[in-house]
């Protein structure tokens, strides 16, 4: 039996020498998960695998199962046998978190270890400054490069106009436009792949990644649908896949998502012009509403930053704020936000009743 080159896979001397450290097990890579079952690649090929009882046991939460681009430690090569174990986690390099959808506090982790992060955002009426942002702000703090991948570029009656919008928010990440109607910027994605890179692709449902990953496998590997009547792509991948190319390069693909809450992301860096422009504030703890020599609302004033692009920084600011507070504090946070605090919200509660009355 020929042997699987697992450095085609991402496997580095980082990784093979954590996993040196358990002598009786073997090293894979996850590359498919669901729900309890995993797909991984070893040195023999694929197989089935379940976490250990152990491992599950020992888990604090959900961040601590495996998911796909992890590498992890299983107990067997041979799948004649039953399904492997996973045993370990390997200490992941890169990862992508967010907050799990419902009301809780859980955090869930989309995809591990990767080099580069495609965010695809269609050219039609999906386009949105705003979740571009959003989706900047978590991959730049994934401690992977961002690279935004704009498709369906035939759909585009202005595309001049919208690499303008891209420019004020991109800060400094390429950006490649392409189009499956006449195979434009596919040679441009290439470009970024090599053996053993792994990038995972981002975006909402039906903006083109799986069109991508196509073209880039040569065959059709991922299913795709066209466009509904209202311009929106169809939601078509429905776990998370790793795939190996075969000019090299390792690709992760992820459902669509198109309503991201935040758990971790890194602000300045996605929003450094903003952060840079407050360096200039008269005020060290200027908060950009009403004191005076605020260098933001200058900035806004001239048009030299957008009031959009600025109400979206607070909101994902305070998203992060939020996050992990029970009901009562952040019940708390947000009238200290509004007020200052709970005696500065009852004098303005008192003052609007008094003033009722006197009318």
């Amino acid at each position: 039996m020929n042997k699987i080159d697992l450095e085609k896979y991402g496997l580095t001397e980082r990784f093979k020498q954590e996993a040196s450290l358990y002598s009786d097990l073997f090293i894979a890579r996850v590359t498919e998960q669901h729900r309890e079952l995993y797909k991984v690649i070893c040195e023999n090929g694929e197989l089935l695998a379940e976490v250990s009882g152990k491992l599950a046991f020992n888990a604090d939460d959900p961040t601590g199962f495996p998911v796909v681009g992890d590498w992890v430690m299983i107990d067997r090569t041979d799948g004649d046998t039953g399904n492997a174990v996973i045993h370990h986690v390997l200490t992941r390099k890169t990862l992508f978190e967010r907050k799990a959808a419902g009301t809780g506090n859980a955090i869930q982790i989309v995809a591990a270890n990767f080099d580069l992060v495609f965010i695809c955002m269609s050219l039609n009426a999906d386009f949105n400054l705003r979740r571009l942002e959003r989706y900047l702000s978590i991959a730049w703090n994934s401690m992977a490069m961002p690279v935004i991948v704009l498709t369906k570029a035939d759909l585009c009656d202005d595309l001049a106009s919208r690499l303008a919008e891209i420019a004020t928010v991109r800060v400094g990440t390429d950006v490649v436009v392409c189009s499956s109607a006449d195979n434009r910027g596919y040679d441009q994605i290439a470009g970024y792949l090599s053996p053993g890179k792994t990038i995972v692709f981002l975006g909402s449902s039906g903006v083109g990644k799986s069109t991508i990953i196509n073209r880039l496998m040569g065959a059709e590997v991922l299913k795709t649908k066209g466009l509904r009547n209202d311009d929106q792509g169809r939601h078509t991948t429905t776990h998370r896949q790793l795939l190996l190319l075969p000019d090299g390069g390792v690709v992760i693909d992820t459902p669509g998502m198109r309503e991201l809450h935040l758990d971790m992301a890194n602000l300045s860096r996605s929003f450094e012009d903003i952060e840079a422009l407050a360096e200039n504030c008269r005020f060290s703890d200027c908060t950009h509403t009403c004191e005076p020599g605020c260098a933001v609302k200058k900035a806004i004033e001239t048009g030299e930053l957008s009031e959009k692009r600025f109400e979206n920084y607070n909101k994902l600011k305070r998203e992060l704020d939020y996050e992990g507070l029970n009901s009562r504090q952040l019940e708390a946070e947000k009238i200290k936000n509004m007020f200052g605090s709970k005696n500065e919200m009852k004098q303005v509660m008192r003052q609007a009743k008094n003033k009722n009355k006197r009318n």
